[in-house]
Parts: structure tokens; sequence; C-alpha cells
């Protein structure tokens, strides 16, 4: 299958070296040299533009920054440019309005179907191939998509119409950013206390306190799997993209009118965390900040 693929960021570089492994043509852009450099050596094509990538595209495939990028480069660079039968899969984590304004746009400039599939699983996940897509769109535009996605992935899950994904995933990180404190926090506490940390998490993840926060990525060094606490907080998922997610949520929230205390003290401590010049450490690095203020 022919694919166009823009952004080969952290994320992107390790999702479209995954399609070229299993036998797609995959056309690649990105405005980085280098990001371009590794997909060529990862069996990708590199492009000079966006238009050159997407020319003779079956599928689609965006992994940008934020919703106004999403929305520019799809409104200047893809719609009237990729072929009028190609499914367009956007995978950035952005605001579900402008998810599916630019759904609209595209299928009523050039009848493309489009879906939004946001991400979970972070870099680690995206080179092996396992990341858990969550997809919004209609379900012709989702079975378009499934194979595509599924080339990437361990899941592929159908949220809904136009903007369900987009959902899913802001709500899914706001879980993740709350509980991601409370186990620092539990962990911190509990060596005041005089806790060995290995102790406590052979009690904790077997218990009521157990989390994937806990036994998949736990904050602590030496403790549980290999996690970026390992590797002093180096890879994984960075705070900043984190605070992205919960600022995202706050957005959703106010908008819908739905309480949410919990994120909304997650989105404050991300921020103070990245404010201390901390936002490309990963984001369980914020016992570190924990750990200070008990101390201070």
């Amino acid at each position: 299958m022919k694919i166009g693929f823009i952004g080969l960021g952290n994320m992107g570089g390790g999702m479209a070296a995954n399609l070229a492994r299993v036998g797609h043509e995959v056309r690649a852009f990105d405005v980085s040299k280098d990001a371009l450099a590794r997909a060529k050596d990862k069996g990708c094509t590199p492009c000079t533009s966006v238009k050159e990538a997407v020319a003779d595209a079956q599928i689609v495939v965006t992994m940008l920054p934020n919703g106004k990028i999403v929305d520019e480069v799809y409104s200047n660079e893809i719609i009237g440019h990729a072929p009028r039968s190609s499914t367009f899969i956007d995978c950035s984590t952005i605001d579900v309005d402008t998810a599916r304004k630019v759904a609209r746009d595209a299928a009523k400039r050039g009848g493309y179907e489009m879906v939004d599939a946001p991400v979970s699983g972070g870099i680690a996940a995206a080179n092996a191939g396992t990341l858990t897509f969550m997809v919004g769109g209609t379900p012709s535009a989702f079975d378009h998509a499934q194979p595509v996605l599924a080339a990437m992935g361990k899941a592929v899950i159908h949220a809904g119409t136009s903007g369900a994904g987009q959902a899913a995933k802001i709500c899914n990180n706001m879980i993740l950013g709350a509980t991601m404190i409370a186990t620092c926090e539990a962990f911190v506490m509990a060596q005041k206390l005089g806790l060995d940390p290995k102790v406590f998490y052979d009690i904790s993840s077997k218990a009521s306190g157990q989390s994937w926060s806990m036994t998949s990525y736990c904050p602590v060094p030496g403790v549980g799997p290999q996690s970026p606490a390992d590797d002093e907080y180096r890879g994984g998922f960075a705070t900043n993209l984190m605070l992205k997610d919960l600022l995202l949520a706050m957005q959703a929230a106010e908008q819908v009118n739905a309480a949410v205390p919990m994120g909304a003290r997650a989105a404050e401590l991300y921020q103070a965390f990245a404010d201390l010049d901390q936002g490309q450490v990963d984001f369980s690095g914020i016992i570190k900040m924990l750990e200070a203020s008990g101390d201070a």
C-alpha cells in the first residue's frame, strides 16, 4: 500500500519505520533533515514536501505537534493534493473541536474519509509496534484505516464518531497524570515512614493500590519493570507532553461543564514541574519535585 507519512519525530519515526518494515511503500516528510535521514535508513522514501509525500497516497498518516499545525497542514498541503480516494489518519493528540473541523473540511472539500487516531504507549511502543490506537470516525473510515493502524499497534479500538478518539485519549491521560502523582506521593511517604520501596511495591502492586503507573512504569529507580526512572527519567513520555494532554482535558472539561478537580490539580502540579525546567524529563520524574517539597 502507498502511504504518505507526515511527522517523523520521536513517535512518528518509529511508526513510519514499522509500516515500511511490513512492506508498505512509505513516502515520508518532516521539516527535520535528520528525521528524514533516519526514516530513509528504516526503509522509507524521503520527500521534500508534504504535497510530494501525499501525491499518490492511498493512506495519509500524520503525527504532528498540535491542533493548529494539524489544521494548517491538512488545509493547505493535504486536502486537494492527495488522491480523492485516499483515507486520512491523524495520530496527533489535539483538541476534539479541531479534529472534527479537519474531518469536516476533508469531507466537504474532497470527499475524503478521515479518522482521528491518537495513541497510547510512548516512544518504546512506537518503535516496537505495540501502540494502542483510539479511533474516531465513520465505520467505513475505520475499516480503511484499521489494517494500517494494526501494523503499528497491538490494539486498534473504534471509539465512535469523529473526535471520539481524541476524547478517549485526553480522558485516559487525565487518569494517567493523576494516578502517577498519587503513586509518586505514596512511594515518597512510604520511604519517609521507613518502608523499603521494593517491599512497598511488592505489597501495593498486589493490593488495592495497584495501577499501571506502579506496575508498568514505577517512578522509583530499581523497583518493578524497567522504566525511565532507571535511566534518570530520560526518554519515555516527556512532562511537556503530559502537560499538553492535561491542558487539553481541562479545555474539554470546561466546554462540557465536567467536574475534574483531580485532573485540574494534576495539571497544576505538572505545570509547576515543567516550570522548573523539567519539561523534557519523563513525567514520572515529578517524584523528584514531590521529594524536594517534602524536604523543604
